[in-house]
């Protein structure tokens, strides 16, 4: 999963998006970090269980097959076991290597809370709550999980509901599963450096703090 990340925006696109932090900063004594990764999580009961479900039909058709051309039974259990155990590995390391396939066996609710964890964890990992006016902001985008989160330190969620970022999200989303990444990214900054000019407007002492775009 790791290239996923590495190739949602071109070298051209990082550019744009980090040019638009700058301008979106300008106007603003808040700090915007956008930052994308491949994946949140392994997700390895996805790869277990998408593994399971693909082997069981087909060893229940090969062991009546088999067990009708051996002479074992159609229903022999220690037939289907043996071709069970043969297949379900190779079964599991498909749906681990085909990230399309693997999405079909997410379980939507570990997918919203290993996003959030990961988004909180980004959030400290890079010192977004470093900074002097606690107004550090995160775009998260999980890649493989088609998410987004928008997190802001302790100065912004006191004057600024949690909530109002939500339709910012939406068309983030929206826009990645429309393959308009960079244009949409870039448009979220806007609007995100909009509000916190309202809030936060620029300061004559003012200088960048955190990186304009990280990708991991």
């Amino acid at each position: 999963m790791k290239n996923l990340a590495e190739s949602f925006l071109t070298p051209e696109e990082q550019q744009l998006v980090s040019k638009a932090v700058h301008a979106a900063e300008l106007q603003t004594s808040g700090e915007i970090v956008p930052m994308i990764v491949s994946a949140s999580h392994h997700y390895p009961l996805a790869c277990a269980s998408g593994g399971a479900i693909i082997t069981l039909p087909v060893a229940l058709l090969l062991t009546s097959l088999i067990g009708n051309y051996l002479w074992f039974g159609p229903e022999n259990m220690y037939l289907f076991l043996a071709i069970f155990a043969v297949l379900y590995l190779p079964a599991r390391a498909l749906v681990a290597h085909l990230l399309w396939l693997k999405r079909f066996f997410l379980n939507s609710d570990q997918v919203e809370e290993e996003v959030a964890e990961a988004a909180i964890t980004s959030f400290y990992e890079e010192g977004l709550y470093r900074t002097r006016a606690e107004n550090g902001i995160l775009i998260f985008i999980s890649v493989f999980e088609h998410k987004v989160w928008v997190l802001g330190d302790r100065g912004i969620n006191e004057k600024i509901a949690p909530d109002q970022w939500l339709e910012i999200v939406e068309e983030l989303t929206h826009g990645i599963r429309t393959n308009c990444r960079c244009e949409s990214l870039c448009r979220a900054i806007e609007r995100v450096g909009e509000i916190l000019a309202h809030h936060f407007p620029i300061e004559g002492d003012d200088h960048n703090e955190l990186h304009n775009l990280i990708i991991r």
